[in-house]
């Protein structure tokens, strides 16, 4: 299945294909696009559009909280694994580049030194990918460890 978003991806733009090829489509390809020609080319290729304005895959408000789009792909696809959960407020924070979330501030000058590096989105989400795999292994481990917690009543 095709996705597509707009291109110079950071935080939101490369946690969604990383969650979409780990979670919801393994042989998922990417496009990149200028952010005015999202919708034009989702539906000239069949492609899902992603993280741009009018699509559903979106940033979102419900109960007074504000939600990325890889918090709306987590949603569309019910994915309910809670390191994913735990992983999903660290990419929140970053995208929106508010808080204190120590975790949050590295991913987010992580992802853009990698944009920065980056000779296009590809190598950009190539680059990155690694990136999301290590903070859901430490999502996973601290979720245990919270888990280990609760158990002994600490």
């Amino acid at each position: 299945m095709k996705w597509v978003t707009r291109e110079k991806a950071r935080v939101d733009r490369i946690a969604c294909p990383w969650v979409i090829r780990k979670f919801v489509d393994r042989e998922a390809e990417f496009l990149y696009v200028p952010k005015d020609k999202v919708l034009e080319v989702a539906k000239k290729q069949g492609a899902t559009p992603f993280d741009t304005p009018g699509a559903e895959l979106f940033h979102y408000e419900e109960n007074g909280k504000s939600f990325v789009s890889f918090d709306a792909v987590i949603r569309k696809y019910k994915l309910t694994d809670p390191a994913l959960l735990e992983l999903a407020k660290i990419v929140r924070v970053a995208d929106g580049g508010s808080g204190e979330d120590a975790e949050a501030a590295g991913l987010e000058a992580a992802a853009t030194g990698f944009r920065l590096i980056a000779k296009d989105d590809h190598e950009n989400q190539r680059l990155q990918f690694p990136l999301y795999d290590a903070l859901y292994a430490y999502c996973k481990w601290k979720v245990e460890e919270k888990g280990k917690l609760e158990h002994t009543g600490h």
